[in-house]
């Protein structure tokens, strides 16, 4: 049977998009969110790093010394972290794929937490997927009688739904 047609469990759908990638999801999240602060702000340090992740000082800092080894960072002890040019190109692109799924999310009404669910979303989406929401995002943004319709389609979508319960 072809593999691409295989049901899996989410772990398993993960382990097999792991073999095929260079960075981890964790990777992923650090790499991003360097990038935004260094936009924002210039320069980072893994306290602030760790403070805006969430996560604990020696976890940011192990993290950073491997994002380093693989050429994403220069990085020295109790230092400055630099993104490289791999880096930046990296942290680019995974920026503006979180800005693209959190605009879709945003404009369909996601949940009630659409940064969480970009976060879970953003680090399983294909490239193709990635390309056409964002084709679809622009689409919308030009066509504004488009954006008129749908929304009165959702709601009486939801009227008549919860006219059923």
């Amino acid at each position: 049977m072809d593999e691409s047609k295989k049901f899996r469990t989410v772990r398993g759908y993960q382990l097999v998009q792991k073999n095929n990638r260079n960075l981890t999801t964790a990777m992923e999240d650090y790499l991003e969110m360097i990038y935004r602060y260094t936009l924002e702000v210039g320069l980072l340090r893994t306290n602030t790093l760790s403070q805006l992740l969430n996560v604990h000082p020696s976890s940011t800092t192990k993290m950073v010394q491997k994002l380093s080894r693989f050429g994403y960072v220069d990085y020295e002890k109790y230092g400055i972290i630099i993104l490289t040019e791999k880096g930046k190109n990296a942290g680019e692109f995974l920026y503006k794929r979180h800005n693209i799924i959190e605009n879709f999310l945003q404009f369909i009404g996601g949940g009630e937490n659409p940064l969480i669910e970009t976060e879970l979303i953003e680090h399983y989406i294909s490239p193709k997927t990635l390309s056409n929401i964002e084709l679809f995002n622009g689409f919308i943004s030009e066509n504004p009688d488009i954006v008129e319709r749908f929304f009165q389609f959702r709601k009486m979508a939801q009227t008549s739904s919860n006219e059923l319960k």
